[in-house]
C-alpha cells in the first residue's frame, strides 16, 4: 500500500499566530517539531496498517519545515515548490492508495481559526468553486479525487474537520484544537500524536474506497482579492473575466485547469 502525505502548519496542535507560522520567529521552532511529531504519527499509524511506501509533501510557506531525520523509514519528502499546479500534493498520481492531511485549517472567511485562510492571506478574500467556499483541502482534495485517490483522514482544526466530514462522512478526522475568535483551545500535544497515529491506522484499515469525494463535471471558478488592482491583472488570464472590480470568474470542464488557473493568479 501506498500512502501520500500532505502537511501544514496552521492546523497542526496548538498553532494560533502567525509569528508561529513563520521560519523568521522565535515562536516558530515549537511547531515546526509539532509538525514533524503529527507527521510522524501519520507515517507510524500508515506503516502498521500495512504501508509500504509514503510520500509526503511539506506544503507550509517554503516548503522546508518537517525535520527530515525524525521520519521513519519507507518515506519520502518532498521539501520546496516545483511550480506544478498541484502544489499541495505535487507528484500525487494513480498510484496512491490514499492520501492523508495533516495540519489542515480552516478556508478563509469562515472564522473557525485565528490562522485562517486559503491559499494566501494578504491576497486573496475568497476562492469559490461551483458556488462552494473553497478551502485548501477542497482545492487539493479534489485533486485525489480526479486521480481516483479516497481521502482517508485529515487532522486539524474542528473547522476544516466539520468541512470534511459534510463533504464525506466515511473520512476519519482527528480535530487537535476549535478557535475562538483569536484563540484556540487545544489538545495536549502528546495527545494529539496519538490520536492522528491511532486514527491513520483505523482509516487504513476501513473501507478506503468510501472516501472518494464527488466531483463535478463542470467548474465555476471564483476568485476574490484584496485589492482591484490584483483582479484587473489576473483578469487576463485565458478563460477569466472581470465580474466587478475585485472578483474574476473562470468556467471549465477540467480540475487540472482549475489548479492551473491557481497558480497563475494567486
Amino acid at each position: 500500500m501506498k500512502i501520500y502525505i500532505s502537511a501544514d502548519i496552521e492546523g497542526i496542535c496548538g498553532s494560533t499566530h502567525w509569528d508561529e507560522a513563520n521560519k523568521d520567529k522565535g515562536d516558530y521552532r515549537e511547531f515546526q517539531q509539532q509538525m514533524t511529531a503529527e507527521v510522524v504519527a501519520a507515517c507510524e499509524g500508515a506503516l502498521a496498517a500495512g504501508a509500504h511506501e509514503i510520500m509526503i509533501k511539506d506544503a507550509h510557506a517554503t516548503g522546508r519545515n518537517i525535520i527530515a531525520a525524525e521520519l521513519p523509514p519507507k518515506t519520502q519528502l518532498i521539501r520546496g515548490w516545483s511550480g506544478h499546479p498541484y502544489s499541495m500534493v505535487q507528484e500525487l498520481d494513480e498510484s496512491f492508495a490514499a492520501v492523508l492531511f495533516i495540519g489542515y485549517h480552516a478556508r478563509a472567511g469562515s472564522g473557525g481559526s485565528p490562522l485562517a485562510h486559503t491559499i494566501r492571506s494578504s491576497v486573496i478574500d475568497y476562492i469559490k468553486i461551483n458556488d462552494l467556499y473553497a478551502s485548501e483541502f477542497l482545492l487539493h482534495g479534489y485533486v485525489a479525487t480526479e486521480l481516483n485517490v479516497p481521502v482517508a483522514f485529515l487532522s486539524g482544526d474542528e473547522d476544516i474537520c466539520k468541512e470534511v466530514v459534510k463533504m464525506n462522512s466515511n473520512i476519519n478526522t482527528v480535530a487537535v484544537k476549535k478557535g475562538i475568535g483569536n484563540s484556540t483551545i487545544s489538545l495536549q500535544p502528546a495527545t494529539a500524536v496519538s490520536l492522528i497515529r491511532d486514527g491513520v491506522k483505523s482509516a487504513l484499515q476501513g473501507d478506503i474506497g468510501s472516501c472518494l469525494l464527488e466531483l463535478s463535471d463542470r467548474f465555476v471558478v471564483e476568485i476574490r482579492y484584496k485589492q482591484q488592482v490584483q483582479a484587473f491583472r489576473a483578469s487576463f488570464y485565458p478563460g477569466a473575466e472581470l465580474i466587478d472590480p475585485q472578483t474574476i470568474r473562470f468556467e471549465t470542464d477540467h480540475y487540472f485547469e482549475v489548479m492551473r488557473l491557481k497558480s497563475f493568479v494567486i
